[in-house]
């Protein structure tokens, strides 16, 4: 079993099609059981941004496991695989583990450094793992990758460098000093957007979301870290648009929210950021006078154009502590694959000086019980002598080369049943402490 890493971003595709195969938040626990239940498929988590989307999964075969994911993916977009591949990366084995430690850190970003990510990861997890789809495997990978975003944020500095998607798409805005604010959707990316825009200086923020109590709370949460703020209903858009010097869109809707009706009443001109995928903003906004649209393909063109020939030192020391925590992670997986053969062993060799010593007390039924006891102990000491250079040596072995399978090459030497390893591992349960 392998890690398969399959997915589009704003590296690889057009934001049209990042947008088709967005996967809405209500939605994500549908795919997340239609790709577990895929025959190549036994652990899987699905990670849904604004600018990727892509999916993790323990596979048995690379082949198999990758026609299952497109299948899904493609489905869910409503695209053919065909038509679907060309805007796909695929990484499998180390290099999927190499990717999503990239991710994590902030280093495949649309802004290199921006800490939103992690968060967004540990999400994703949480997500799977009440879906039931996490296993052992996908546990271990993510709890490491968790660590190695941290460890590449607080060593390197590209953190502070680094900005949010959001933050760009209010720098692309201007001065917002004195500004009123309007909020469009209540989630995560609207209280992010709630804490630039207080940092941005706006003198208020109107928060406008489907479900009124939301809005209310996150407004409250601003208000409370000084910014006045208030909610509105949905209903009341246009007039919440009409009041708004800058307006930032973040639902997670499939379809368009802001639209050019919701204009009619503006009286001054106004700044739309649109931070959806997809699009919370009808792109045809932009033919109303007084407007202006910002949207992901802006903060790409302004990062682009802008360039950070400044972060370069952080990105290599960044990338360096990526490889090595890669390189770390894979040896320990190779010496965990070889473990429950030692263990399948160990446990062989006890079974047999219990046979052994059975025989001696059916052959010296008189024998004194302390004679026998040491005899045992003399015994189980020379076989625990004489595996535990080998098997110590093996674990070593494993980790330093994926070359050769020490597993398989113990189970031959000592003719063990090819199953007893099995019912020593439990790869798909996740560790009774870590839940």
């Amino acid at each position: 079993m392998s890690i398969l890493a399959v997915g589009l971003s704003h590296r690889s595709a057009e934001l049209t099609t990042l947008e088709r195969a967005a996967i809405a938040s209500h939605n994500q626990g549908k795919v997340l059981h239609q790709l577990q239940q895929a025959p190549h498929v036994s652990e899987v988590m699905l990670v849904s941004t604004c600018n990727r989307t892509e999916v993790y999964a323990v596979v048995e075969t690379f082949h198999g496991g990758l026609n299952d994911v497109t299948d899904v993916l493609a489905a869910q977009a409503g695209m053919d695989q065909a038509e679907l591949y060309d805007s796909l990366y695929v990484h499998y084995a180390g290099a999927a583990v190499e990717h999503i430690f990239n991710v994590a850190s902030g280093l495949d970003s649309m802004v290199v450094g921006e800490t939103q990510i992690l968060g967004q990861v540990r999400s994703s997890y949480a997500e799977a793992r009440e879906a039931g789809t996490v296993g052992r495997t996908l546990h271990e990978l993510i709890q490491t990758t968790l660590r190695v975003g941290k460890r590449v944020h607080t060593e390197t500095g590209l953190d502070a460098l680094g900005a949010s998607v959001v933050s760009e798409s209010l720098a692309a805005a201007g001065d917002l000093t004195g500004a009123h604010a309007l909020i469009v959707g209540a989630g995560s990316m609207g209280a992010l957007s709630g804490s630039h825009l207080r940092k941005a200086g706006v003198g208020g923020i109107t928060v406008v979301n489907r479900t009124q109590v939301n809005a209310e709370r996150l407004a409250a949460s601003i208000t409370e870290n000084g910014v006045p703020a208030t909610a509105m209903p949905m209903s009341e858009l246009a007039a919440a648009v009409a009041m708004a010097d800058v307006v930032v869109a973040c639902t997670g809707s499939q379809d368009a929210v802001v639209t050019v009706r919701h204009l009619a009443a503006r009286t001054k001109p106004v700044v739309i950021c649109d931070l959806g995928l997809p699009r919370d903003v009808d792109p045809a906004v932009t033919t109303v006078a007084g407007v202006t649209l910002v949207d992901l393909e802006t903060v790409q063109r302004r990062m682009r154009e802008a360039g950070t020939p400044t972060t370069e030192k952080q990105k290599a020391r960044a990338a360096g502590i990526v490889l090595d925590e890669v390189r770390e992670y894979l040896a320990g997986q190779r010496s965990a694959e070889v473990t429950p053969t030692v263990t399948a062993l160990r446990r062989r060799a006890a079974e047999v000086v219990d046979a052994e010593l059975l025989r001696l007390d059916n052959r010296l039924p008189d024998m004194d019980v302390a004679v026998r006891e040491e005899v045992g102990r003399t015994v189980r000491r020379v076989v625990d002598k004489l595996l535990h250079a080998p098997t110590v040596r093996v674990k070593q072995l494993a980790a330093e080369t994926a070359d050769t399978d020490y597993a398989n090459a113990l189970r031959e030497l000592f003719c063990l049943d090819p199953q007893a390893p099995a019912a020593v591992a439990s790869p798909t349960a996740i560790p009774e402490e870590d839940k």
